[in-house]
């Protein structure tokens, strides 16, 4: 009788070790994962940054004017090239 409660209890003990190596063993393989998670999120926030920045550059005033000149021949407008437009009164019967 004594030597079967020892058998169970010997079969206990290694069935509760080999679960707690288990649980050590998944316990570091997800904090690996949250740990490489949260460089990858540190890594896309400074890349957003950099982008967001770039995005900024892009759009200031002197280089989408220095774009306009440049690409589509555009310039400042003068009254020399100024043209005035008149448009003819209708006749008073017309429809409009």
């Amino acid at each position: 009788m004594i030597g079967r409660l020892n058998v169970v209890l010997l079969l206990a003990v290694l069935a509760s070790g080999l679960f707690l190596v288990h649980s050590a063993y998944d316990s570091r393989r997800l904090f690996n994962a949250v740990d490489e998670a949260m460089a990858e999120g540190r890594r896309l926030e400074t890349d957003r940054q950099r982008l967001e920045a770039e995005r900024r550059a892009q759009a200031t005033n002197l280089r989408v004017d220095k774009m306009a000149r440049e690409r589509l021949n555009m310039s400042t407008i003068t009254p020399a090239l100024t043209k005035t437009v008149v448009m003819a009164k209708p006749a008073s019967g017309a429809v409009q």
